[in-house]
């Protein structure tokens, strides 16, 4: 309460200071009135111009938040163009590798028209040490059944031993219990070409009659005996030719001219 009372009477002092000013500048004269103007202008300019300052920033700072919220929105739409962008791309590396399985079942048809054939694709490979393997995504459905030759663009891949109705278990030539029956391109003698444990691109050519001439870089073809491959479909080309001390034990190195871990697409004959 004692405090409330001192307020008042400090309010009450105010109030009379203020009158008495009030009185005083009414009977100034005008001269003297602009004298204290100036004072009073040289002591309100400054505060004046430092609100005016304060404002002009806060407006520009308004700007600037509003440039940041263009420049963000602007972002988002680049990112949304880039991931369309993304899309895009995605979708025609899609149809050029479409187009290019399309253009190697074109070329594999054309090369061996004559014979009847069906087009698939590898879907699992086993090419280990001991087993090389290859599942492709063709079987009984497709009229494909175990024994039916399988040939890639570059050549003989191996021959179907199992199949269920929409795949088929293919032994490639370069499994180690493959044995194909071949001739040596340039001097038609016979040869036999088996799959030799880990080598994935290289088979051995053995049983090679001791009369026969061979060299390297003689091509290898499939000679038509044994009952499973078709007669000339390309194998590979003679790396090298190991001599013995006998000649009935000389042998060669077979070079295929399949990429068994690139293999994509094949053919499987059916005739």
């Amino acid at each position: 309460m004692y405090k409330n009372k001192k307020s008042g009477i400090i309010g009450i002092i105010i109030a009379i200071i203020i009158l008495i000013l009030l009185v005083i500048l009414t009977n100034i004269e005008n001269s003297n009135l602009s004298y204290i103007e100036n004072i009073a202008n040289k002591l309100v300019n400054p505060i004046q111009n430092g609100l005016t300052y304060i404002k002009n920033r806060i407006h520009g700072n308004s700007s600037f938040f509003t440039n940041i919220n263009d420049l963000k929105s602007q972002n988002e739409e680049l990112i949304a163009k880039n991931n369309e962008l993304e899309e895009t791309l995605r979708e025609l590396e899609t149809i050029k590798a479409e187009n290019q399985t399309l253009k190697e079942y074109l070329n594999l048809t054309e090369k061996y028209k004559d014979y009847t054939t069906v087009a698939a694709d590898v879907i699992s490979r086993d090419i280990s040490n001991y087993s090389k393997t290859i599942i492709i995504n063709a079987g009984k459905n497709s009229g494909i059944h175990e024994n039916m030759t399988v040939i890639a663009s570059e050549g003989l891949v191996g021959y179907v031993i199992s199949a269920t109705n929409t795949t088929s278990k293919v032994q490639t030539i370069i499994d180690s219990s493959s044995n194909t029956s071949s001739l040596l391109s340039s001097s038609r003698d016979s040869v036999v070409c088996k799959g030799m444990l880990q080598e994935n691109k290289t088979l051995k050519g053995v049983y090679i009659p001791t009369e026969a001439n061979v060299a390297q870089d003689d091509t290898v073809e499939t000679s038509g005996l044994g009952g499973i491959y078709p007669k000339g479909i390309y194998i590979g080309k003679i790396s090298k030719v190991i001599n013995t001390t006998n000649l009935d034990d000389r042998y060669a190195l077979v070079e295929t001219a399949v990429d068994f871990n690139k293999l994509e697409t094949v053919l499987v004959i059916t005739n």
